[in-house]
């Protein structure tokens, strides 16, 4: 009964704020009609309704969406400001003032419902971009997605705010004629534990778990001189904020730092410390001197890419894993005869070399890998590489949507044997000095450029784009290569090496 008290006032205020012209009473049953489904969606009580959670004002927070009856979680792999902005029109707000990731509004609370994301920003609601599938994902509670937007106009925000937002917090590099001590402490070995910093000889305390990953674990094993990072985690496991109160928030590194005080922070020097998420949780690592190190052969991409116009009919596997452009889809969904329908795909062979001096394993479980039927075998991980298309301004134009992957090792040095096999639910992974070579004749070995202008491009080839896997070096896993590209021509040239 208030529901329904509810959605008539929302009804009526509508309708109040303006007349509308009706051509005939069906008109007007089917904009009443429209009116109810949007405003209950917006009521959360729909399949597919978004909420926001952990903020402190309306208009921010992590990402929920509603299905079968329950709220859960959106990860925030392959997370961008085209979602971001789905999300903010979606709850009818101005738009987006910042995206948020590795849940900055606190861990997730419930299961995720929806990981590696894929859309193109036209999109009215979430569930309508494409994603792996409900529930499915390999995503840590502190992967959650979340956005801030920009408030409605008439929201209340008290005035004056009496400290920054975190958004708003500078950041610096630790003063040159500043030392930063680093420490582990509570772990069962030298080479893990929750992190402690000391300015100066001051006190001991501990770093804000808040956006901690690979890149700033790897600058504190270098600067102890144990190797590189093999884990970063946000956690209490080792103790946490209760056994070592933080002194050192907002920590950001690229990850070739050679001291954590190369990286930025909010000001030490001013007692700044903000933490968000799970107040007990701190920033925490394990060290090895053994890691793989990823590195694209960039050549072969060179000498492989071409144009292949190819028809939907053969394109049905690559279509469940959102191999293909969004209009694919509406093509497939709105003409009886899309199975004659072709689409235009940049096709190229992708290398990935291990020059590490371990190998390189996949991040989920065995248990957890996925059989795909189309291609008879398990896939180990659900983002292994990622394929962009920018124009010169640097705005993304297209990209490749490779939804998994089964690694193994192709090929190897003479002398090294084959340990790693995709066929028969095998071992997967890379070992030291092999390769796992991705041919362009294989499904969703492209981009699908069908709607792309001739010009001139930048493409960008990524390996282990998101760092869930630890390397040695993040710095030499893309391809940032040259595009020409003509109605009968594509041409790949002047590849660098770079960071995803």
């Amino acid at each position: 009964m208030a529901f329904k008290i509810v959605l008539a006032v929302i009804l009526a205020l509508h309708l109040t704020g303006g007349v509308v012209q009706h051509r005939s009473l069906e008109d007007a049953r089917l904009e009443r009609q429209h009116l109810t489904h949007k405003y209950i969606k917006l009521l959360n009580k729909e399949e597919g309704a978004i909420r926001l959670v952990g903020g402190d004002n309306e208009y921010e927070g992590n990402i929920e969406v509603l299905h079968n009856g329950k709220w859960g979680a959106v990860c925030d792999d392959e997370w961008d400001s085209a979602e971001g902005h789905i999300v903010c029109r979606q709850l009818g707000f101005p738009g987006l003032r910042r995206l948020t990731r590795s849940g900055y509004f606190g861990p997730a609370r419930r299961r995720f419902w929806m990981d590696n994301l894929f859309c193109e920003g036209h999109e009215q609601e979430l569930v309508a971009c494409h994603f792996e599938g409900w529930g499915e994902n390999d995503c840590e509670p502190g992967e959650a997605a979340g956005v801030i937007c920009y408030p409605p106009e008439n929201a209340l925000i008290p005035l004056p705010v009496p400290i920054l937002r975190d958004e708003d917090l500078p950041k610096y590099r630790i003063h040159a004629r500043s030392r930063l001590y680093v420490r582990l402490r509570g772990g069962r070995s030298r080479n893990e534990g929750r992190v402690e910093v000391s300015l100066d000889g001051g006190r001991w305390g501990s770093v804000c778990a808040d956006g901690w990953s690979l890149l700033e674990a790897n600058v504190v094993c270098r600067q102890m001189g144990l190797g590189f990072a093999s884990e970063a985690f946000q956690t209490d496991f080792f103790g946490g904020s209760n056994v070592s109160r933080p002194v050192l928030s907002g920590s950001e590194c690229y990850g070739n730092e050679t001291e954590l005080a190369d990286c930025l922070h909010h000001d030490v020097r001013q007692g700044v410390v903000s933490c968000h998420g799970n107040r007990q949780h701190v920033a925490a690592v394990i060290c090895d001197f053994r890691s793989p190190d990823l590195v694209v052969d960039y050549l072969e991409i060179e000498q492989t890419a071409h144009l292949e116009d190819r028809p939907m009919l053969l394109m049905q596997c690559a279509m469940e894993e959102n191999c293909v452009a969004n209009e694919a889809y509406q093509i497939q969904r709105d003409d009886p005869h899309w199975r004659y329908r072709s689409r235009r795909l940049l096709k190229f062979t992708a290398a990935a070399i291990n020059a590490g001096n371990a190998d390189f394993r996949p991040f989920k479980e065995k248990s957890q890998w996925e059989w795909h039927m189309c291609h008879m075998h398990y896939h180990s991980m659900e983002v292994f590489a990622t394929f962009d298309i920018f124009d010169l301004s640097g705005r993304k134009v297209a990209q490749g949507h490779k939804a998994s992957f089964c690694l193994e090792d192709s090929s190897c040095l003479p002398g090294v044997p084959k340990k790693y096999s995709c066929a028969n639910y095998g071992d997967q992974g890379i070992s030291i000095n092999c390769s796992d070579v991705y041919l362009y004749n294989l499904d969703c070995q492209w981009v699908d450029v069908t709607d792309l202008s001739p010009g001139s491009y930048v493409l960008k080839i990524a390996i282990n784009p998101e760092f869930k896997v630890a390397e040695m070096s993040y710095d030499n896993n893309a391809a940032i290569c040259d595009l020409i590209y003509t109605e009968n021509l594509a041409r790949v040239q002047n590849c660098q090496l770079g960071r995803p």
